[in-house]
């Protein structure tokens, strides 16, 4: 498939079938990207041909095998995506000239934070949009570290994550702070157990560990369970609780839902919980950004 001439010129056309290839590779298969794009799947592999004809080389397997990025792929994604932040840099700096609000703002979250009752994001959003519509916001749903990595490679804005480990090259400022309590589901003995259980009884029982990093308060009190799994989200840990085979700590504005419905219960509440804070996250020494700036204003403004 290699073309005897190499891509001369990035037009308009090439930025828009680089971040069609974008969505492509972080959705896993052309599948998954219509709905994320909003076009039909076969447009979808009709743009992605054009991309590898103009660039001269295959970027990707699709077949019955399924998808897979090849060598080449990996490399122009991983080019297109500092061309594309590149791009979205020089866009920010003119809005910054003009000071109009205009642009993307790529934002990283931690999963299960829209149940959070004080809203900061949601508001400062609406705010945002309030003021521009031509504004691009694009949320992407992650780990703590792949938010942080994102802050630094250039791909994310901005990212709320709890606050653990402080990086040296990331700002961080209060966002919120949430408890989070020890539950089990209705599935579980202890849901109908008549008396609170005690510490021997809650170490017997299987539980479940967060996989990202924690303070050393949590990490304690995880150390008193027999915690068998592991999972990458608060989501994942409620899939595990609710099997009725795990008990596991959840926010609690997270886990109010089950609560509501009677299928899922606190154990001890009195003295098995803890308190995290959330922060929004942003690297240091990043260049002016006025998109950016009103955001984090938006979230610190008074209600």
């Amino acid at each position: 498939m290699r073309s005897k001439t190499l891509l001369s010129q990035v037009t308009d056309f090439d930025l828009r079938l680089l971040r069609l290839f974008k969505v492509v590779a972080e959705c896993g298969s052309f599948s998954a990207a219509e709905s994320a794009l909003g076009v039909t799947r076969s447009a979808v592999s009709l743009q992605m041909s054009d991309l590898e004809k103009r660039l001269g080389m295959r970027l990707c397997q699709r077949g019955r095998a399924g998808f897979a990025l090849t060598d080449e792929g990996r490399e122009v994604l991983r080019a297109g995506e500092v061309l594309l932040s590149a791009v979205e840099n020089f866009r920010a700096e003119i809005n910054q000239i003009n000071r109009q609000l205009r642009g993307e703002l790529n934002i990283g979250i931690v999963n299960n934070l829209v149940t959070q009752p004080h809203m900061e994001i949601t508001r400062a959003l609406k705010a945002l949009r309030e003021r521009s519509d031509e504004i691009r916001v694009n949320i992407s749903m992650s780990t703590p570290g792949e938010i942080e990595r994102g802050l630094f490679d250039g791909r994310l804005h901005v990212g709320a994550i709890p606050l653990t480990t402080p990086l040296s090259g990331l700002d961080y400022r209060l966002l919120y702070e949430e408890r989070s309590s020890l539950y089990c589901s209705r599935e579980h003995p202890l849901f109908h157990a008549e008396v609170e259980p005690d510490d021997d009884t809650l170490g017997s029982v299987d539980a479940v560990v967060p996989g990202y990093p924690m303070t050393t308060e949590v990490l304690g009190l995880h150390r008193q369970l027999n915690c068998t799994a592991t999972a990458s989200d608060r989501e994942g840990i409620a899939f595990l609780i609710l099997t009725g085979s795990y008990i596991g700590y959840l926010p609690d504005h997270y886990a109010a839902n089950w609560v509501a419905k009677g299928q899922m219960k606190p154990l001890c509440p009195e003295r098995l919980f803890f308190d995290s804070k959330l922060a929004v996250v942003t690297r240091k020494g990043r260049r002016p950004n006025l998109l950016l700036e009103s955001f984090l204003d938006s979230l610190q403004a008074p209600r």
